[in-house]
């Protein structure tokens, strides 16, 4: 498929919409981009199986399986059992498991135990996971209660108060330790008076043996997960020629040597020198990441992603990182906790060229790494938009009837569809690039204080800190906005979706967990019950929201934020519990079941995913790379099949 023929939309099944991102602009690359991108698209596809033994460990096993069936020559397409098993297999397709990718709920197979079993002993027994001296029978026993006993390891992340969150969480980072005994032998490793410390726990997975001995296993070339690092590690080495510099090159020369070793020291070193490695248009993010998976917030998932950068756009960002000190100034935050200094902030927007591992299918649409608050203060960040991303958003979601369902003003309507895509981008803007940059720790304040709410006070601390600057004149000022009028469009759409739409992800009866979900709840729910600016009126039986006084609303986003560094700076657990559990957790029944009703007449899928580009190398008679050819016709399920069996390493 040529980019004239580009069709953004493709396929849907249960909550999921699946979407295509067009490659603009990567036709008028040098062929030594092209190639170096390639590259660094075989690394990361080659993370896929990791995220998927992360996140479960019977995943490899239940899509092998489950693969095994579905492509069979001898299994009957046509039974309603077979549809029920496609269904199945394409959410564990999406969600890189048997855990929804949001929720962390386990899925529900609608097909029968009895279906899998018989489907298992007709398929070729060489396509089915069996380990020596195993039978077919041996295999489904120990899935069965894995796939069908709703009771059992039935979340991926638990993040409910009070309970044991490493015993009744899914997700494999921990195996025969409790939730005191893992926090036990983090925190010992921790010392207080060290301004630089390594993330302890970041790429290993934590084990008790039967003898009660507790051991690290490390993910390394030579450890855990090897085969898919090596692989990875290869097709870095194959990227180094073609880098754009040498300040590139040294970066992935450094990830390998971290990949080789495991030793985390050498991860610091090789994010500092990704943040400080600003030349060349194309960039990449290759390994063990982000913490949001793990209920603990301490171990990563593997997760990739390769871009370059859209030019014209990117000046939009490089205006914010320009002013970075200017706002940090400006914060309504206490002085203690403001930067002196604000060092090392980059902005770009970016083109996705490849998304793999955590960030595949589904996607965050912006990115600001990396993590470790000290590398932050004393060398600073990089922040991306991924603006092919957004733009597929944005078309998928043109005329689907949702703006006129959920607001009841014409004119606030109107307002939305001239000025909320421009604000949704400058949201994620200041929100990378400035709000995950912003403030900073007092000494000796431990990075993991906040344990299990850190994730959810870090991102509300970024997203308070865009919503107060949208309002800013600066932004007036900086050309950024039109007029000062224009952030209204962000104001309601955010409070709209914290309070009311944001509840249709979730089951009725169903709390919220997910980091960003409660980071939006805490919020607008906030808003709404400490001021009289927000508030939700009743028409026709349905439920909407109105902003009283939107200047109102942004002294509530301005002392809110001032809360909320304050727990970050000085790592205030208890306050940070409180404040989570208030307003971010629990949901009005009635309010959930209406909004619920109201969005399933739409016929919107709540959730969105993306297709890959395929990226075709062209060569001359003698194998040289002559052009990188991107082919946008790969459906879903071939694309996933072809993943399973070129990229699998682990099974």
């Amino acid at each position: 498929m040529c980019p004239s023929d580009f069709d953004y939309l493709d396929i849907r099944f249960a909550d999921i919409q699946m979407l295509r991102y067009k490659l603009l602009g990567f036709d008028e690359l040098c062929l030594q981009q092209k190639i170096y991108i390639y590259y660094l698209s075989e690394a990361t596809l080659y993370g896929r199986d990791i995220t998927f033994d992360q996140f479960g460990k019977y995943n490899l096993k239940i899509r092998k399986v489950l693969e095994a069936i579905y492509t069979s020559p001898l299994i009957d397409k046509s039974t309603e059992q077979f549809g029920f098993l496609e269904l199945y297999l394409k959410r564990v397709w999406f969600s890189n498991g048997i855990y929804h990718h949001y929720g962390c709920e386990k899925f529900k197979p609608n097909f029968s135990p009895e279906y899998l079993l018989s489907s298992m002993l007709v398929v070729d027994i060489n396509q089915l996971p069996l380990v020596t001296g195993e039978s077919v029978e041996d295999l489904f026993n120990i899935l069965r209660p894995v796939i069908f006993d709703p009771d059992y390891q039935n979340k991926r992340v638990n993040k409910v108060d009070g309970e044991d969150l490493v015993r009744t969480s899914a997700c494999n980072y921990y195996e025969g330790l409790d939730q005191q005994e893992v926090e036990n032998y983090y925190g010992a490793l921790k010392s207080s008076d060290n301004p630089r410390p390594v993330s302890y726990g970041l790429n290993s997975k934590l084990i008790k043996d039967s003898n009660g001995v507790i051991r690290e296993i490390t993910w390394r070339k030579n450890g855990m997960y090897g085969k898919a690092i090596a692989k990875i590690i290869e097709c870095l080495q194959n990227a180094i020629p073609y880098a754009e510099n040498k300040e590139q090159k040294d970066v992935i020369e450094t990830l390998i040597q971290y990949y080789q070793t495991g030793n985390l020291e050498l991860f610091d070193i090789y994010s500092i020198k990704w943040v400080k490695a600003q030349c060349g248009d194309v960039d990449f993010i290759n390994g063990f990441i982000e913490v949001y998976g793990d209920p603990l917030a301490i171990k990563a998932s593997w997760e990739g992603i390769v871009e370059y950068k859209d030019l014209e756009a990117t000046k939009r960002t490089r205006l914010i990182s320009d002013n970075a000190q200017w706002f940090e100034d400006h914060s309504p935050i206490d002085v203690r906790f403001k930067k002196k200094e604000v060092v090392g902030v980059s902005a770009n927007v970016v083109r996705a060229a490849m998304l793999g591992g955590d960030e595949y299918p589904s996607t965050a649409i912006g990115i600001n790494l990396p993590n470790a608050d000290w590398i932050r203060a004393e060398y600073g960040s990089k922040s991306v938009t991924i603006s092919n991303i957004i733009d597929s958003y944005n078309k998928a979601s043109q005329g689907n009837g949702f703006l006129e369902e959920f607001v009841n003003d014409e004119l606030v309507i109107a307002h939305i569809k001239k000025y909320g895509d421009l604000c949704d981008c400058l949201h994620t803007d200041l929100h990378e690039c400035l709000g995950h940059g912003s403030g900073k720790l007092l000494p000796g304040v431990d990075p993991d204080a906040l344990k299990a709410y850190g994730n959810t006070i870090e991102e509300a601390r970024a997203d308070l800190f865009a919503l107060y600057y949208l309002a800013d004149e600066k932004l007036v000022e900086l050309g950024l906005l039109p007029n000062n009028d224009a952030y209204k469009a962000e104001y309601y759409s955010y409070i709209m979706n914290g309070l009311m739409t944001q509840l249709v992800r979730i089951p009725v009866g169903g709390c919220i967990e997910e980091a960003h979900m409660r980071n939006r709840a805490l919020i607008s729910r906030w808003c709404l019950e400490n001021g009289n600016a927000v508030r939700l009126t009743k028409k026709n039986g349905k439920s909407f929201v109105e902003i009283v006084d939107y200047n109102k609303l942004r002294a509530l986003f301005a002392s809110l934020l001032f809360e909320i560094q304050r727990i970050k700076s000085e790592g205030d657990y208890e306050a940070a519990r409180a404040i989570v559990e208030e307003y971010a957790v629990n949901i009005d029944t009635s309010l959930h079941s209406e909004v619920i009703s109201r969005y399933e007449k739409l016929g919107i899928a709540p959730y969105k995913g993306f297709i890959n580009p395929r990226l075709l190398p062209v060569t001359d008679n003698d194998g040289n790379i002559q052009d990188i050819h991107v082919d946008y016709s790969e459906t879903y399920d071939h694309q996933m099949l072809r993943y399973s069996r070129d990229y699998a390493t682990l099974i």
